[in-house]
């Protein structure tokens, strides 16, 4: 369960981070809100990030919350903010990914 937890606040990072990208596109009350959003997002992520490392190891955790975080804030560079797409960001995203499996996987 707390797997659950902990990739659902890696979710909400990805959601805090997506916020700061349209913030910084809007202007006035819109800008507010987006901002607004991303204390509630980074709020509730943090939480679940502190509920998960109460039985997961903390470096583990950590990392693999992280990374959830990096991969799909990329995820959303490119296909809400048009980043770059190139072989090397794809490939180094893909190695971000086999080691977050890999911690899973050698965790207790």
């Amino acid at each position: 369960m707390n797997w659950i937890i902990l990739i659902i606040g890696g979710l909400f990072e990805v959601a805090f981070a997506a916020c700061l990208g349209k913030a910084k596109y809007a202007t006035g009350i819109t800008a507010t809100w987006w901002y607004l959003a991303f204390l509630v997002c980074l709020t509730i992520s943090m939480l679940l990030l502190i509920k998960a490392t109460q039985t997961l190891p903390i470096g583990t955790a950590y990392a693999v919350w992280t990374g959830i975080g990096a991969i799909g804030t990329v995820l959303v560079g490119i296909f809400i903010f048009k980043e770059s797409a190139d072989f090397w960001r794809v490939f180094f995203l893909g190695t971000l990914i086999l080691s977050i499996v890999g911690l899973k996987f050698v965790s207790n």
